[in-house]
């Protein structure tokens, strides 16, 4: 088991009481800790904002890239954002005496739930934006079970 999953063991050492096939969460939670610590980096800066009771949006600040050099693919569960760049040739030829704005390609991959789609991605002055909604299956949401009284049954066939 990974350090997470440690974590989790101790900190809820009673966790399986309460929650019937968890193993899989916790496997899945301690996958994203690993790759999430792998590659650690601060560029694009983005947000994830929470738009309603089961959306969510991915705002990335991609200033200078345009939409023919942004990559979005879905793999399984990960929401993967190229953005591939070439040299421009004015900057070949130009002579900078500071150059701070980041011209170089990047390569973010978000973990999606199992239960959230991609609905839309849009380029606007700069940010992207990646419409999600969370899609909540039929067995998934809350019904009442019945209680069956099976003794009247039996007392009627005897």
């Amino acid at each position: 088991m990974t350090n997470i999953a440690n974590t989790f063991d101790s900190m809820f050492k009673d966790f399986g009481r309460y929650y019937v096939g968890s193993e899989d969460l916790i496997n899945r939670l301690s996958k994203i800790h690993d790759d999430a610590n792998r590659c650690v980096t601060n560029y694009p800066p983005y947000n994830i904002k929470k738009t309603g009771e089961n959306t969510y949006q991915i705002e990335m600040a991609v200033a200078g890239f345009s939409k023919q050099d942004i990559d979005i693919e879905l793999k399984e569960d990960k929401l993967i954002i190229i953005g591939k760049t070439g040299e421009d040739s004015l900057d070949k030829d130009a002579d900078f005496l500071f150059r701070g704005i980041a011209n170089r390609a990047f390569n973010r991959t978000f973990t999606l739930s199992d239960q959230i789609i991609v609905n839309d991605a849009e380029l606007i002055n700069g940010i992207l934006k990646i419409f999600l909604e969370k899609i909540i299956p039929d067995h998934k949401k809350p019904r009442k079970i019945q209680v069956n009284d099976t003794s009247n049954q039996q007392l009627l066939t005897e």
